[in-house]
């Protein structure tokens, strides 16, 4: 038995993409701002670090736009189409910024080392891309501090690597202005050492985001800690016995989770159904991160179902060798609980009350059941009960 939903809890909410969509604005035009400025003066100086800085600068501009484009589409709905929402596209984003990073450094990287080889014959770094240096770096990392802030209280992991992103930028930013006063001191291979650093620095980081984007996409599961905590949560759920093939998936801020819980074998349908949605609304409540939990209700473990006869009829022709089991003069039953444990099947059977009154009667009963229970190849106990009419 599942409990499912077809649409999530929660949309995501039209304040979050508002806030996502001005921070990212915000970014965007510091960056092209910066882009214009360091390609050139980094031309006019003669800093081919600058320059590095400048395209690597642009590469962000672009990033923005891209993170802006997939803020908007991650921010709509389910639907039937994405009955789980559009939270991925944020995922798919920071894999294609994380690629795009690696692409962008390891061009940086190869550039700066092929340059370094000719150092004497490149012309003398001018002072003033040194204070675009510093003031590209300072820029940067007062940017990074407001986009992790929004990242942090929005939880999204395209903004937080948007705002990680910016932090290397100012790093990096940092080493190009030493590798310029090198320059400026008469060593003029630190200003391509730095722009091969720079590169480095860009390539480790697009590497490890493009990786971490990767692992969401093919469902790497939340850390141990969150798991154990969410595995408590559904523990100690009232009418829960046991739980097993607890799994769990991220999807761009949120986290999916489903789970087998093992109730009472001898419940009703209905109980062990709100058994499993009181479970479900205890995992919401307590972690905010889980938006959708889909449970599976067991009436045993499922090793034991494993070893379940696949043979047993179906209900009636169960019923009808029940029947038979109870011989001629029985009335038709009021009720039959039929329960599947093991490989045989447990009966409860509830008769009309006059019937069970008669002492004589009940007594035969049972003295037959007696008899031919034993070696039945469908049940293993059948139980006699009567129901008291409704007053």
């Amino acid at each position: 038995m599942r409990i499912e939903e077809t649409m999530l809890r929660t949309p995501v909410a039209p304040q979050r993409y508002r806030e996502g969509r001005r921070a990212t604005w915000i970014s965007a035009v510091l960056n092209l701002f910066l882009t214009v400025v360091q390609l050139i003066v980094g031309w006019l100086a003669h800093s081919q670090s600058l320059i590095a800085h400048g395209l690597h600068s642009f590469s962000d501009l672009l990033s923005d736009f891209l993170v802006l484009y997939a803020n908007r589409k991650g921010s709509h709905p389910a639907d039937r189409e994405h009955p789980y929402g559009h939270a991925r596209v944020e995922t798919a984003a920071t894999l294609v910024l994380g690629a795009s990073l690696s692409f962008i450094g390891f061009g940086i990287l190869w550039e700066a080392t092929m340059r370094l080889q000719q150092v004497e014959s490149l012309p003398s770094v001018e002072l003033m891309a040194l204070w675009v240096a510093i003031a590209t770096a300072a820029s940067k990392e007062a940017l990074f501090r407001y986009l992790f802030r929004v990242a942090e209280r929005l939880r999204s992991p395209m903004l937080a690597a948007n705002a990680w992103h910016t932090r290397a930028d100012a790093a990096s930013a940092l080493v190009v202005a030493v590798g310029i006063a090198g320059a400026l001191m008469g060593w003029k291979f630190l200003d391509l050492l730095a722009a091969a650093i720079m590169g480095f620095m860009i390539l480790r980081m697009g590497l490890k985001l493009a990786w971490e984007s990767l692992q969401e996409l093919i469902d790497t599961g939340l850390d141990k800690d969150k798991v154990e905590a969410i595995r408590t949560t559904l523990r100690e759920t009232p009418g829960v016995l046991g739980l097993h093939e607890l799994r769990t998936r991220r999807m761009a801020h949120q986290a999916l989770v489903d789970a087998h819980v093992l109730v009472d074998a001898r419940i009703s349908v209905s109980e062990g159904h709100r058994i499993g949605e009181s479970a479900r609304q205890r995992v919401l409540s307590q972690h905010p991160e889980v938006v959708d939990v889909l449970v599976h209700v067991d009436a045993e473990e499922d090793q034991m179902q494993a070893v379940n006869r696949t043979d047993l009829p179906g209900r009636e022709a169960l019923l009808e060798h029940l029947r038979g089991l109870l011989g001629d003069g029985v009335p038709e039953f009021e009720k039959a609980l039929l329960h599947y444990l093991g490989s045989q099947v447990e009966a409860e059977i509830f008769l009309p009350q006059e019937y069970c009154a008669d002492e004589g009667c009940m007594a035969a009963l049972e003295r037959r059941i007696a008899e031919k229970l034993p070696g039945d190849p469908y049940f293993s106990a059948i139980t006699l009960n009567f129901r008291i009419a409704p007053k």
